[in-house]
């Protein structure tokens, strides 16, 4: 790890909540007495997604955890599903359990479609929400709701004969994440080491030596069984009340392109945005140009 990130990741400290999603884990600048800030990371990241952007939210009582399934948290029961919903519901959770009753959000991708539900379901509780690369969740057509549900469960079915890849090394595990995000091996590792738990040598029956396990639940590899639609998306974005304000890359990513992008914040009631150039974790890859991009926009007055 560089020098900057051993300084931001310092800023930083482990915490842990009992919620009814099991014990949540996550990082904690404990500025206790500042405003406070609630960030979400993206799938298959953790709260390690925000330690580069940490030193400059030094202002704020920043708590990130990482979501059930993510992380150092509990896995869902077998019996649960991995949804927006469920993030939302688990993220009020840790809220809940820190004593905040009203509180700002910041989401990445996945957390930020999961903060936007948040912001639309209980909009007494959120002051403003900042979101990166996402506003409202991935959407499904109707006519694709058999097909989906059918991918579901033949993932399901499927998983249990699945054996977890084991890595050698730490080395090995970063690669295998930057290859697969086209991340850096600095923001990988950050991710990475979060993100493993060492395993003995023979647990399973194709490795002799041990290694590392991703931490991470399996089950976010499958398919989502279901999905809103997108007019079911935009009348959620509709219903936000705070001040939002949106940082997006250019060029456009896969899951937020232009056109949806466009048409998704143009429904927002008090909506800002802003490009950056770069990737889709451009928050921790270029972290000063994000922020520039935030602006004032977490400490102006409400």
């Amino acid at each position: 790890m560089s020098g900057d990130g051993q300084r931001a990741a310092a800023a930083l400290r482990e915490f842990a909540v009992d919620t009814p999603f099991g014990r949540l884990g996550g990082l904690r600048n404990n500025v206790h007495g500042a405003p406070r800030l609630l960030a979400l990371h993206g799938w298959l990241d953790n709260a390690a997604s925000f330690v580069p952007l940490a030193p400059h939210l030094a202002g704020f009582d920043l708590v990130a955890p990482d979501l059930p399934g993510h992380g150092v948290s509990a896995h869902l029961p077998p019996s649960a599903e991995y949804t927006l919903v469920a993030a939302a519901r688990a993220a009020f959770a840790v809220a809940d359990a820190l004593g905040w009753d009203r509180f700002a959000l910041l989401g990445h991708s996945m957390g930020g479609a999961t903060a936007s539900l948040m912001a639309a379901a209980a909009p007494q509780r959120i002051e403003r929400l900042q979101l990166i690369e996402a506003l409202g969740g991935l959407s499904e057509a109707e006519e694709r709701t058999a097909s989906r549900l059918r991918e579901a469960f033949a993932d399901q079915a499927a998983l249990s004969g699945k054996q977890l890849r084991v890595f050698g090394d730490i080395a090995t595990a970063v690669r295998a994440r930057m290859q697969a995000n086209g991340l850096s091996e600095s923001v990988a590792r950050l991710l990475v080491e979060r993100g493993i738990a060492p395993v003995p040598a023979g647990r399973y029956a194709d490795d002799a030596a041990g290694g590392y396990i991703w931490r991470s639940d399996p089950r976010l590899t499958l398919a989502t069984a279901v999905r809103m639609t997108e007019a079911q998306v935009r009348d959620v974005i509709a219903s936000i009340q705070c001040p939002t304000r949106v940082i997006y890359v250019e060029p456009a990513f896969q899951y937020f392109n232009t056109e949806l992008r466009n048409a998704r914040i143009a429904l927002l009631r008090h909506g800002e945005s802003a490009a950056v150039p770069g990737g889709h974790h451009l928050h921790m890859e270029d972290p000063d140009a994000v922020m520039a991009a935030i602006g004032d926009f977490l400490t102006r007055p409400l």
